[in-house]
C-alpha cells in the first residue's frame, strides 16, 4: 500500500468516526451519505490501484477452445527452465514452447571476462508456427513436459531432451540431442495423430537475433559480422558486412543459414532444404548490439515429422568443415587465389603446433620459420636473379646513355643484351611473386583466427586485436587513437629491408622510392589490425634478413660475372627466338603507332 492509499483510508476512517460521535441519533447507524471528503479519498485510492478484470474459468476455457480447439489444453501449464549440456556448451530451454532460451560456450569468455552467452532470451527469439484448422498456431503458446535420457550414438555419449505436449486427441513431440564434445544440437519435430487438426505440410520458423558484442572493438566486430546462407546448388552467399539495412527473398532452396560474427556462429542446418527463405539484417548505431539479423523459413513436414540441426560454437575451420557442406565458409579464408594457403597449409600447421606449444607467439615464430624454410629455394633464386642484374649494370648504363631518348629502341637493345648475357629481368621478381600468396593469406587468417582470441604474448594482451602500447589523447585520421608497437616494428623492419634490397637491384627513380612508401601506408592500415598479424610480418622480415645475409656470404659476384661472360660468348651468334621476334615486332608496331 503506497502513501496516497494510506492517506485515503485514514481520511475515510476519520469521517466515519467524527460522524458517529457528533451526528448519530441512536445506537443504530443509518446509511452513510457520501461526503466530499469520502469521495475524494475513494477516487484517490481507486486511481492508484490498477483495474484487473478476472474472468471465470469457464469463460477462459471458452476463449481458448474457440482459438485453439482440441489444442486448448496445451496452453495450460507452468513455465520452467531445463538444462542440456556437455563439455562444450550449456543450453537452457523453456518448457513454454520447448524453445532455446540461452546458449553458453563453456571454453570462452566475453571481452569483459563474463560467461560467453552466444544467445539469450533478451537478444534472440525463435518462433515456430504451424497451420491448423483454426489458423496458424505458435508453439510458444503451448506448455511441454520435459524428460532427459542418455544413450550412446555411434559410440559417443549423447544427452537427449524430449519435450511432449498432448491430450487424448494426439501429441506434439520436440526432441533435442547433444553429443559429448560437440557444438551441434540435433532437433526433431513430430506430430502424432491430431487427425484433421493441422492443415499445413510445413512448419515455419522466424528467428531474430540481436547479435551481442563479444569483442571490445565494436567497429571491427561489425566489419566482420554477416548473415551467410548456402544454396541447394552448393554455393554460398551472404548479405555482406555493410552498415545499411539489407534484406533478400531467396527463391532457391537453402541448406543452411549462419548468423556469423567475427569468431562465433549461430547457425541452423536443414536435414534436406529450407524453403521460402527470407533474410534481413540491420546495424543499430546507438547500442552495443553488433547487428540485428533475422531469418524466416519453411521446414518441410513429411508424415508430420521434420529434422534439423543447430550449430552454436566458434569459427574454427576444421570444426565447421565437419558440420555440413560449405559450413566452413563462415570463416573468411581470403580470395580464391590465396585461400588455399590457409585451408591446406596454415590451418594444419596451427593444429599441429598447438599439440606441442601453448604460447601462440612461439607458434607464430615457428610458422614463419617453417614457411620460410620451405620457400628458401625461391628466395635463393630471387637473390641470384637480382645479383645478375647488378653485375650487368654497367652495360645497362651504356644503353641508357646511347638510347636514352628513344624508349622503344632502348627496350629492344635491353632485350637483346639480356638474351646475349643469359639474364632474365624477371628472374629476381618471379620468385617473390610466388611467395606473395603466403603474405596475403596471413592478412585474412589472423583477423579470423579464434585460436588467437584472448591469447597474450609479450606486451600484447590479446593477439587477435591490436596491441595498444600507447594510448593517444587524440585521434589521427586513418591511423587511430593508439600506437601499436608490433606495427611500428614491422614498418621499421620493412623500411630497413627495402633499403638493403635496393642495394642489390638496379631500380631507380619512382620504383626505388615506392619501396619506402608502401611500409608507411601499411603502418596506417595495420595499426588497428590484430597484433598477431603485425608480429608475423615483423618476424618474417627478420628471418628474410638472415636468409639474405647467409646467401650473400655464399654468393661471389665475380663468379656470377664470369658466368655472364661465358653466356655472352656462347650466345654471340644466337638467333632470336620466335617469341622474342614477335615481342620485338609488337614493340616496333606500337612505336610506329605512337609516332603517327
Amino acid at each position: 500500500m503506497d502513501k496516497n492509499q494510506a492517506t485515503g483510508l485514514i481520511l475515510f476512517a476519520a469521517v466515519i468516526l467524527i460522524y458517529s460521535m457528533f451526528f448519530a441519533s441512536g445506537p443504530e447507524i443509518p446509511p452513510i451519505e457520501e461526503t466530499p471528503q469520502q469521495t475524494e479519498a475513494q477516487v484517490t485510492s481507486t486511481a492508484q490501484e490498477p483495474t484487473v478484470e478476472v474472468l471465470p474459468d469457464s469463460l477462459v476455457d471458452a476463449q481458448r477452445s474457440a482459438k485453439y480447439g482440441v489444442l486448448a489444453v496445451l496452453t495450460l501449464g507452468e513455465e520452467k527452465d531445463v538444462l542440456l549440456e556437455n563439455d562444450q556448451v550449456k543450453i537452457t530451454f523453456s518448457t513454454k514452447g520447448a524453445q532455446i532460451k540461452e546458449v553458453i560456450l563453456k571454453d570462452f569468455k566475453s571481452w569483459d571476462m563474463q560467461p560467453l552467452a552466444l544467445l539469450d532470451e533478451k537478444s534472440s527469439t525463435m518462433d515456430f508456427t504451424i497451420e491448423s484448422s483454426r489458423g496458424p498456431v505458435n508453439l510458444s503458446d503451448f506448455y511441454f513436459e520435459p524428460a532427459i535420457t542418455s544413450e550412446e550414438i555411434d559410440g559417443v555419449k549423447t544427452q537427449i531432451l524430449t519435450f511432449s505436449a498432448g491430450s487424448e486427441s494426439g501429441q506434439i513431440i520436440q526432441r533435442y540431442a547433444l553429443m559429448d564434445g560437440s557444438y551441434e544440437v540435433k532437433k526433431s519435430f513430430e506430430i502424432e495423430r491430431y487427425q484433421g487438426v493441422f492443415s499445413g505440410n510445413t512448419i515455419n520458423l522466424t528467428w531474430e537475433d540481436q547479435v551481442k558484442a563479444q569483442e571490445k572493438d565494436l567497429s571491427e566486430s561489425r566489419r566482420q559480422t554477416q548473415l551467410n546462407y548456402y544454396l541447394a546448388s552448393n554455393s554460398m552467399d551472404n548479405l555482406g558486412a555493410g552498415e545499411d539495412p539489407e534484406e533478400a527473398q531467396i527463391s532457391e532452396p537453402v541448406k543452411w543459414i549462419g548468423f556469423s560474427q567475427r569468431f562465433f556462429t549461430a547457425g541452423i542446418i536443414a536435414d534436406s532444404v529450407f524453403q521460402d527463405v527470407k533474410i534481413s539484417q540491420s546495424t543499430p548505431t546507438d547500442s552495443s548490439v553488433v547487428r540485428i539479423m533475422s531469418a524466416s523459413l519453411a521446414i518441410p513436414l513429411e508424415n508430420g515429422k521434420a529434422d534439423l540441426r543447430y550449430y552454436f560454437g566458434p569459427d574454427k575451420y576444421k570444426t565447421l568443415k565437419k558440420v555440413t557442406d560449405g559450413f566452413e565458409d563462415n570463416v573468411d579464408m581470403g580470395y580464391f587465389f590465396v585461400s588455399w594457403v590457409n585451408k591446406y597449409i596454415v590451418v594444419h600447421l596451427f593444429e599441429f603446433l598447438e599439440k606441442y606449444f601453448n604460447n601462440y607467439g612461439i607458434i607464430i615464430i615457428l610458422i614463419v620459420l617453417i614457411i620460410k624454410l620451405a620457400l628458401s629455394p625461391l628466395t635463393y633464386k630471387s637473390y641470384i636473379g637480382m645479383a645478375k642484374m647488378r653485375v650487368i649494370k654497367p652495360e645497362i648504363d651504356e644503353l641508357k646513355e646511347k638510347y636514352g631518348d628513344d624508349p622503344t629502341k632502348m627496350q629492344q637493345e635491353q632485350m637483346k643484351l639480356f638474351s646475349q648475357l643469359g639474364v632474365s629481368p624477371i628472374s629476381g621478381c618471379l620468385p617473390l611473386v610466388l611467395q606473395m600468396p603466403f603474405l596475403f593469406a596471413m592478412f585474412f587468417f589472423f583477423p579470423n583466427a579464434v585460436e588467437l582470441r584472448q591469447e597474450s604474448f609479450l606486451w600484447a594482451n590479446d593477439l587477435s586485436t591490436y596491441d595498444e602500447f600507447i594510448k593517444l589523447p587524440f585521434t589521427i585520421p586513418f591511423y587511430g587513437s593508439h600506437v601499436s608497437l608490433f606495427t611500428l616494428l614491422m614498418t621499421v623492419s620493412q623500411i630497413v629491408y627495402t633499403h638493403f634490397n635496393n642495394q642489390l637491384t638496379t631500380a631507380t627513380g619512382p620504383m626505388k622510392n615506392l619501396g619506402y612508401i608502401m611500409p608507411v601506408m601499411f603502418m596506417f592500415i595495420l595499426n588497428s589490425y590484430p597484433a598477431g598479424l603485425s608480429f608475423y610480418y615483423f618476424v618474417s622480415n627478420m628471418v628474410t634478413f638472415g636468409q639474405q645475409a647467409i646467401i650473400k656470404l655464399t654468393v661471389d659476384d665475380a663468379k656470377i660475372r664470369a658466368k655472364v661472360e661465358e653466356s655472352k660468348a656462347k650466345n654471340v651468334n644466337k638467333k632470336k627466338s620466335k617469341f622474342a621476334q614477335r615481342l620485338e615486332d609488337a614493340m616496333k608496331a606500337a612505336d610506329n603507332s605512337r609516332k603517327k
